[in-house]
């Protein structure tokens, strides 16, 4: 099993606690990268969003990219996962900026293709905002291009949403035969798009035997589309403590819903614009990603129990959030990382 964690850009991710000790900084996440590969984590995801999805429009959120390029240069071993939503990027110029920051991490650059999902924040952004299944139309093309330019040599392209002609880009990702394209989805359109794009699949929160479930269903479409098998990560919230009463009592703590919390202003849109298979109650909103429901939740003996049981389901990364991160992570890593 392969440990990542969330890196806070959006200053934690309970919507239900409004200062969580991790402010939204370079000098915190900084070191928090740094402190991580050092106790044994694998990689960081880097979220993408303009506007801040956790603590409300208006508090203060990091951009992705220029942060993950700044990480590249002060971190030595931690891959670097960085979210990426086409609508919001050129795919030839992405691809250029993702092969420059492969090159300063010595190939430690991959990517989280997100298809968006939140309508107010690219209006804000002046960006275009496609219907579901039209966004994923547009990632397919842009995948193409990105791949094309990061792979060939003069490489054109001509699609409903992209135009490149005879590209040059130089030089290529150290990555090959590419830097990883991770995705997650539930709908039937982005699955079948991730099943034959790209090369890891993620998933948000849910237990090991819906996670199961999942994961033959990927597979299987892999292997209709005549593909190498792929890598598949899940979410979890982590809440490890010496005794089950304490784990239980932090959950009540950060599961007191606040509707009034500003967090709650996009609840809606996330619903509607996701495309979800399952229904999301207020509870599971107030942590980010379904993060609870994957059960990392207890003693550090019932959280690896807990992990043993996604080993089995065939899950290969689990990406963490947890709450204070930096005091959390270093928690997890001593009673969980050190003894798998």
């Amino acid at each position: 099993m392969r440990y990542g964690f969330w890196l806070p850009v959006f200053g934690g991710w309970l919507r239900n606690v409004e200062d969580e000790h991790m402010e939204p900084s370079w000098e915190y996440v900084s070191k928090l990268a740094q402190r991580a590969e050092e106790i044994g984590y694998d990689l960081t995801l880097i979220a993408e969003l303009n506007l801040n999805d956790i603590k409300g429009v208006e508090a203060p959120s990091l951009d992705a990219w220029s942060t993950t390029a700044a990480l590249a240069a002060v971190t030595k071993k931690l891959e670097l996962m960085v979210a990426v939503r086409p609508t919001f990027h050129n795919p030839a110029l992405l691809a250029k900026q993702a092969a420059n920051i492969d090159h300063i991490s010595n190939g430690r650059l991959t990517l989280n293709v997100v298809s968006s999902w939140w309508a107010d924040e690219a209006t804000k952004y002046g960006i275009q905002f496609d219907q579901h299944d039209d966004r994923y139309a547009r990632t397919s093309e842009w995948l193409d291009v990105v791949n094309g330019c990061w792979n060939q040599r003069g490489f054109s392209y001509q699609g409903k949403y992209y135009r490149v002609e005879d590209n040059v880009l130089s030089p290529k990702p150290l990555s090959k035969p590419r830097p990883t394209l991770y995705a997650g989805g539930e709908s039937e359109t982005a699955k079948n798009l991730i099943a034959n794009k790209c090369d890891a699949y993620l998933m948000h929160g849910d237990p090991p035997e819906i996670v199961g479930k999942k994961i033959a269903d990927l597979r299987s479409r892999r292997e209709v589309a005549g593909l190498a098998p792929m890598t598949f990560g899940i979410a979890g919230y982590a809440i490890v403590r010496d005794s089950e009463a304490e784990a239980k009592k932090e959950v009540a703590r950060i599961t007191d819903v606040q509707q009034s919390a500003r967090g709650y202003a996009n609840y809606q849109q996330w619903i509607t614009g996701s495309n979800l298979e399952q229904k999301i109650s207020l509870e599971d909103y107030s942590v980010s990603n379904r993060g609870l429901r994957s059960g990392f939740v207890g003693t550090p003996e019932q959280v690896c129990e807990r992990l043993a049981e996604f080993a089995a389901a065939g899950v290969d990364l689990v990406l963490l959030q947890s709450s204070p991160q930096m005091e959390e992570m270093e928690r997890f890593a001593a009673q969980i990382i050190a003894k798998s």
